[in-house]
């Protein structure tokens, strides 16, 4: 009876052990990808902000010849917003790889890429859409994920380097590094197009359609995430135009969106004109937690910003970049000419990759405080 007892108990603490953050759960080959390039989909162990372990997905890309003896470099690439609803998952997508700035450039210069999805795209549970602790987890788990595919040979040492949302992503991955991941070396985090200031980006995008999608994104991850109540926003009505334009759509490229879906932005544009959740509690709480404290992020950090961006403003970009300087972290400041949001990454691209690899190599990073 005793060793019955012992086996069952046994059995029962099986999956604890088995979902250890930062453990790969699978990895499996993607067909057809680009040439001289291996790609898997992952699936992996990573927690939220409150601690509880939850599955995530997102893809690894490295060279296709075969690993080193020694690992290899690797750049985490955070992606902009495709959406929040578990379908819109970057990893599902048939266009990954072009709708990714930074992954084949990285690879092709003999990186690893781990990708994340972040938390609730590709799994079943809500994304927590710009939750600064829940992505920048969800961004360490997967680079430490990533080591246990043998013919990927990823190592411990990596950069963070994102566009849009990714830039957010890459900035609070930098500020919980050090104390969330410590087996883990950072290098240098990249940011393209960041939002960092969060009402002030939603309130300050030129983009007025833009700002409703993005807003809805925001009201319906948080108020299904931590039952944060719409009333003070919208009437009942909008809040289930509101809900539905999160669920139903997700961002592509390329695409025209449906005439429902422009219908929808329409309407929540004008039925939020005059709210601003920077003002309206237990919002406004919420988006100074998740905004990126310039005193918390450490050095070395690249931000790429262009004039032309009609979502993420310019000067509230360029405000952050003031406040890093304040605090003289050391900063690499790209100031595209002609860029919009969409391109911000693509264009500072190969900037970018130049200012990664001497990080890599270890020389003095550059500081353009006083520049700009």
């Amino acid at each position: 009876m005793r060793h019955l007892l012992t086996l069952i108990l046994a059995l029962f603490s099986l999956p604890a052990t088995a979902q250890q953050v930062g453990t790969l759960i699978a990895a499996d080959p993607v067909a057809d990808p680009p040439v001289a390039v291996h790609a898997w989909r992952i699936r992996y162990w990573t927690s939220g902000g409150d601690g509880t372990v939850r599955e995530a997905t997102g893809m690894v890309v490295a060279p296709s010849e075969a690993a080193p003896t020694a690992s290899r470099r690797v750049i985490a690439w955070t992606h902009g917003a495709w959406g929040v609803a578990e379908r819109c998952a970057p990893s599902l997508s048939a266009s990954f790889f072009a709708a990714s700035a930074g992954v084949e450039p990285s690879v092709r210069k003999g990186y690893v890429v781990v990708a994340p999805d972040y938390i609730g795209l590709g799994s079943p549970t809500m994304h927590p859409f710009l939750v600064g602790e829940d992505t920048a987890r969800s961004v360490l788990d997967a680079v430490r994920a990533a080591q246990g595919i043998a013919g990927a040979g990823a190592g411990k040492r990596f950069a963070v380097w994102g566009e849009s949302q990714g830039g957010h992503a890459a900035l609070w991955t930098a500020t919980r590094a050090g104390a969330y991941a410590p087996d883990l070396t950072l290098v240098g985090a990249a940011a393209a197009a960041p939002p960092t200031d969060l009402a002030a980006n939603l309130r300050s995008g030129s983009d007025k359609n833009a700002r409703a999608l993005l807003l809805s994104f925001a009201l319906h991850s948080w108020s299904s995430l931590y039952g944060f109540s719409l009333d003070p926003i919208a009437n009942r009505t909008n809040q289930g135009i509101i809900h539905r334009l999160a669920e139903n759509n997700c961002v592509t490229l390329g695409k025209k969106p449906k005439l429902g879906t422009i219908l929808g932005i329409v309407t929540v544009a004008r039925a939020t004109r005059n709210k601003d959740i920077g003002r309206i509690e237990p919002w406004a709480s919420w988006v100074r937690t998740n905004s990126v404290d310039p005193a918390r992020v450490p050095g070395p950090l690249l931000i790429a910003q262009g004039d032309k961006d009609t979502i993420v403003a310019p000067a509230i970009t360029r405000a952050f970049a003031t406040g890093l300087c304040r605090n003289r972290t050391r900063l690499k400041w790209i100031d595209m000419r002609g860029t919009d949001h969409a391109d911000s990454a693509r264009d500072s691209a190969a900037e970018t990759l130049a200012w990664i690899g001497d990080r890599f190599a270890g020389a003095p990073p550059p500081d353009d405080c006083g520049k700009f």
